[in-house]
């Protein structure tokens, strides 16, 4: 379903990040005829090739860059990082310009708790167009956009604990939800899910943000 949509959007030049669910040779060759790059998480879905990097990197040497981030949310993390273009020829995926290794570590100041993953990966960018750190960075940016919105809807709508399971429900509920948090967003609303609290408790004011009457208030638009 994917590649239908990306044929109307302009995606040369750019680097293309997805979940695992579309690492995909297909995917892969589609995105790179395109004259794009890709950038996929490797997971179980694709066994074989989740194995052979994994085997890879088992004796794996210092990692090409390490990052700290600032302990902003109460967690102090650190991302390492392992890149290696020994396996393009053999790991028998399109385009490969290197696999990649990301281990992610993260310790909760207040309770010392400690949580440990490591991710595999692929992308077509070769290390002079994306050396490590452009890689983990590439990454990283990727799972900001999935938290930020996962992390919306569930926040606002409390979508994990939605009963909807019939039909097309599940698959609606969630599209209209992600419509109105991608709207409010597009009006300049620094706090999406503030808005959304105050849209909720007075329908005018969805009138006033909207700008859908001849009277709305532009006070209202903000």
């Amino acid at each position: 379903m994917v590649i239908p949509l990306l044929d109307a959007i302009a995606i040369q030049g750019e680097t293309l990040t997805v979940d695992a669910l579309l690492t995909q040779r297909k995917f892969a060759d589609y995105v790179v005829e395109r004259e794009a790059d890709y950038h996929f998480t490797v997971k179980n879905n694709q066994p074989t090739l989740r194995q052979d990097i994994a085997l890879f990197f088992e004796n794996r040497p210092e990692p090409d860059f390490i990052e700290h981030t600032p302990p902003d949310h109460g967690r102090i993390e650190t991302r390492k990082i392992w890149t290696t273009t020994a396996l393009n020829g053999y790991l028998g995926f399109p385009h490969v310009g290197q696999a990649f290794m990301i281990e992610r570590e993260s310790i909760e100041k207040k309770t010392g708790e400690h949580s440990h993953e490591v991710v595999y990966g692929v992308t077509s960018c070769k290390p002079e167009k994306a050396n490590a750190e452009k890689v983990l960075k590439t990454n990283r940016e990727h799972w900001s956009i999935e938290n930020s919105c996962h992390y919306a809807i569930d926040w606002n709508y409390n979508e994990d604990r939605c009963r909807i399971r019939t039909g097309h429900g599940p698959e609606n509920i969630t599209r209209l939800r992600r419509f109105v948090v991608g709207l409010v967003k597009s009006k300049g609303a620094v706090c999406a899910a503030q808005k959304i609290r105050e849209l909720v408790q007075n329908t005018r004011l969805v009138f006033d943000y909207l700008k859908m009457t001849k009277n709305s208030c532009a006070a209202g638009c903000s």
